[in-house]
């Protein structure tokens, strides 16, 4: 989220809207705000329609003991990013995905651990891509 958030006049200048998807109440949703200082559009889904609708998977707590999830932690905690509180189900995973006008998929990258988050260039090349959809895999 921090990515998006620092990142989010680039968006901007391409002609992007971003948004979000919380699986917290609105309660949660409004806190999480106020901690992140996020200004555009979070969205609550507390029933993980969203979630399950693109088969974003949860982690396990065998993740957190994972390399590349202490690789990812040591990077954000250096970029001066902290944990927010915990929402509904930690262990859901996330995913970042780039839709174009008329219902095209132009791009879609799914967590596969906790801090595997999809590069801000790809997301940002995805916006000048022609309408098709690239899969990011992650170096695991």
């Amino acid at each position: 989220m921090a990515q998006l958030s620092a990142n989010q006049q680039a968006f901007i200048a391409k002609g992007a809207r971003l948004g979000s998807i919380s699986l917290g109440d609105m309660n949660y949703a409004r806190i999480f705000r106020e901690e992140t200082g996020i200004t555009f559009p979070l969205l609550v889904d507390e029933q993980r329609q969203a979630y399950e609708a693109v088969q974003l998977q949860r982690a396990s707590v065998l993740h957190i003991l994972r390399k590349d999830n202490a690789i990812a932690r040591k990077r954000a905690k250096e970029a001066g990013h902290r944990q927010h509180r915990f929402g509904k189900n930690p262990f859901q995973l996330g995913g970042s995905f780039v839709f174009g006008p008329g219902n095209v998929d132009r791009y879609a990258h799914t967590s596969k651990t906790f801090g595997d988050n999809a590069p801000i260039a790809e997301l940002l090349a995805a916006l000048s891509s022609q309408p098709e959809v690239k899969q990011h895999e992650a170096a695991i």
